[in-house]
């Protein structure tokens, strides 16, 4: 049996900073520098000088016994989503457990997983309209778009104002506030074409909106029960103050009664923003950059599904039953959701997050909500 040598092969690239990002982004390998040259490796693949591979035995073996982290992945990651479907599992906890498998399993469906996630979380935001009525959805939307737009107009010139203090990427710190002013990482997703945003400027801006979501669901319920919010005033202060749609339901699915009603219809009368905001954004990119823009902005689509089920079970009786039951599946499937988006986090995705983007969103974020729930809380928006 032959020795092992910590033997490598090397080629050249006319980019080293392409070269990188592909091997370390993409075929997310370790990407490590050694004298004279850069080389794509996995250290913990490579056996020590010495030591002996037995036959039928992988070199990725670790000291923590032979199985492969990955292969606890593909055991916990499906069953924590099957896990969720279970009606005990609260939206909380779902994030957190897909937050806690993903740093310390992995995941290794990621593609996979961030590609369902839109899809279910879509299909659960029709769901919920099963459960509501259509009458009350317009009367909310409608009484909601003064302040929607005055706080659509007041999250981006403040962040615009921030960003520049800061020191922050004009790039970054636009994606991070159109994600505080209309509804977090869809958003984002819509403008990243018509801004040509880089892929480590939209993953900074998306991983800042994510880490500030997954910390609302948490603290947003307990700080409402402190201020004895009723469930209007809670359900308006989640839609406006919390960036994604899957964070501003489940932060009211978690407080209960019409919470959710009113938290739904509110934000996604703000998502249908994304369009003309697109458009606007564009237009002034082009204008202060020189860059004229062909990227097509993604529409929500899904809340026209979401208005046609509220609107069958409102007027046809037959259905309203059948619409109650999809309604709570829904609610649940809005758990499996937020488990698949806390399950998608990587530490490569949060490795480029620095400082300052931080701040700009924490402060941002901040501002808006505390300004929000003032406004709630002095009635001045109902």
């Amino acid at each position: 049996m032959l020795d092992v040598k910590g033997a490598f092969s090397s080629f050249a690239v006319s980019d080293i900073g392409a070269a990188r990002k592909f091997y370390g982004q993409t075929l997310r390998l370790d990407v490590s520098d050694v004298p004279g040259m850069k080389s794509p490796a996995r250290p913990a693949d490579r056996p020590s000088p010495g030591s002996r591979t037995l036959p039928g035995t992988s070199s990725r073996s670790s000291s923590r016994g032979v199985d492969h982290p990955s292969m606890v992945g593909r055991v916990l990651v499906p069953a924590g989503a099957v896990l969720c479907c279970l009606p005990f599992v609260s939206t909380g906890l779902g994030l957190l457990l897909g937050l806690v498998l993903a740093l310390a399993a992995g995941n290794p469906y990621l593609a996979r997983t961030r590609k369902l996630t839109p899809q279910l979380l879509a299909l659960s935001v029709v769901g919920l309209g099963a459960g509501m009525d259509l009458r009350v959805v317009a009367r909310v939307g409608a009484e909601g778009v003064v302040y929607t737009v005055a706080g659509i107009a007041a999250a981006l010139a403040i962040g615009a104002l921030l960003t520049r203090l800061l020191g922050v990427g004009r790039i970054v710190g636009t994606l991070i506030s159109v994600g505080t002013a209309i509804c977090g990482g869809s958003a984002i997703a819509a403008v990243v074409p018509v801004l040509r945003a880089k892929d480590h400027e939209s993953t900074v801006a998306l991983a800042t909106v994510f880490l500030l979501n997954a910390i609302a669901l948490f603290v947003f319920p307990p700080i409402g029960h402190a201020l004895s919010l009723d469930d209007n005033q809670f359900g308006l202060w989640a839609a406006l103050a919390i960036h994604d749609t899957s964070s501003v339901v489940g932060a009211a699915v978690a407080w209960g009664g019409k919470a959710v009603e009113i938290a739904t219809t509110v934000k996604l009368a703000r998502a249908l923003w994304i369009v003309p905001l697109t458009i606007g954004i564009a237009w002034w990119h082009a204008r202060t950059s020189g860059d004229a823009t062909s990227g097509k902005a993604k529409r929500p689509w899904f809340i026209a599904g979401f208005l046609l089920a509220a609107a069958l079970a409102t007027y046809v009786p037959g259905l309203q039953e059948s619409g109650a039951a999809l309604s709570r599946i829904a609610r649940q499937a809005l758990v499996v959701t937020l488990f698949f988006l806390g399950a998608n986090l990587t530490r490569a995705s949060l490795a480029p997050v620095g400082f300052r983007p931080l701040l700009l969103g924490v402060v941002l974020w901040a501002l808006v909500a505390s300004v929000s729930l003032g406004a709630v809380l002095l009635r001045a928006i109902a």
